[in-house]
């Protein structure tokens, strides 16, 4: 198995978080704003802590994300890998007023993001984004939201959009040396068999499809990767905050069904004396195809809270319980206890 993306081994701070990202989403005022002091801080805390590949995209705050993320990580002098997204072009419009809520994101940058899979709409936005990143080099370039759930009755269009010109545009930027890797940047795992049917991927950053809740991309996607050699980055392990104490699952309030399937979860988890968050931060990382567990951080006290879960021991047999139970899947990967 490939190591993608490359992790530069340097940094005296690269210790045993390597398998742990850093996604960005919060530093682009996901849900609710922050200043640039904390988002420093944050970026700051978790290449102190040994974190040292970060995820970003033009998106995450209408460009806030990537401006605040370069600003911080040039600042330290510190090693790192960076990945951030194509897909969509910012378009400069008035700036809101304050508090303004826009595509998730509160008080973004005066742009409204357009979605262009196109060869000149990827060269175009990867530009910007290496304006907004202020010559912080982008190791790893995703194709971001790609799939027929972001994009419905327009998914054919921005499909062909993309393996006829979007793709072509990545692979020139890598074979050039301007980029290291290239792949995919979704919330569905079936736009990646999709894609792989026709091109060949370095990666895919997947979000909230491989978790302690969800573990459908074993059946066929998973080992896919492992054939082609596709690192995979699992993003969201914790569902979008229900495996971590909050109540929503997939950007909304969970079900029923799903809050009982975590309740069950956490009681497991609590017979062995180890935070649920801590299993599902350790679970992804287990799958041979996985490489990176990408969590979003919003503060460093997030940071030092995420680092002390994912170094949490876990006792193998909490894992044959989840799995007698039929909590998690028979032939789920489970993690090695650390000597």
């Amino acid at each position: 198995m490939k190591d993608s993306p490359p992790v530069r081994t340097d940094s005296k701070n690269a210790t045993h978080l390597r398998g742990l990202g850093f996604g960005a989403a919060s530093l682009g005022n996901l849900y609710r704003a922050i200043d640039d002091e904390t988002a420093h801080a944050t970026v700051n805390a978790a290449l102190d802590a040994g974190i040292t590949h970060f995820d970003t995209a033009p998106h995450y705050g209408q460009g806030l994300s990537e401006r605040r993320l370069a600003d911080a990580l040039l600042a330290s002098g510190k090693s790192f890998t960076l990945s951030t997204k194509v897909g969509r072009r910012l378009v400069p419009v008035t700036r809101p007023e304050p508090g303004t809520e826009r595509h998730g994101f509160v008080d973004g940058d005066p742009f409204e993001p357009e979605f262009d899979y196109s060869y000149d709409g990827v060269m175009s936005a990867f530009e910007d984004s290496q304006k907004r990143l202020k010559g912080a080099r982008v190791s790893v370039l995703l194709a971001h939201d790609i799939g027929r759930v972001t994009h419905g009755d327009d998914h054919a269009r921005h499909f062909r959009a993309f393996l006829d010109g979007g793709y072509r545009a990545m692979r020139a930027l890598r074979d050039q040396g301007v980029i290291d890797t290239i792949g995919l940047g979704v919330n569905e795992w079936q736009i990646c068999e999709e894609v792989l049917s026709h091109a060949d991927l370095d990666l895919v950053l997947l979000a909230g499809r491989y978790t302690l809740l969800e573990q459908t991309a074993l059946d066929s996607f998973l080992p896919l990767c492992v054939r082609r050699k596709v690192a995979v980055l699992a993003a969201g392990p914790f569902n979008s905050g229900i495996l971590s104490g909050g109540d929503a699952y997939n950007y909304s309030p969970a079900p029923e069904a799903i809050r009982a399937r975590v309740k069950a979860l956490k009681a497991v988890c609590e017979s062995h004396a180890v935070p649920l968050p801590a299993a599902a931060l350790q679970f992804p990382l287990a799958h041979p195809a996985v490489t990176h567990v990408v969590a979003g951080m919003a503060s460093p006290a997030e940071v030092t809270a995420n680092a002390a879960l994912f170094a949490h021991p876990i006792p193998p047999e909490l894992w044959r319980d989840l799995k007698s139970q039929g909590l998690l899947r028979a032939d789920a990967c489970t993690p090695e206890p650390v000597a």
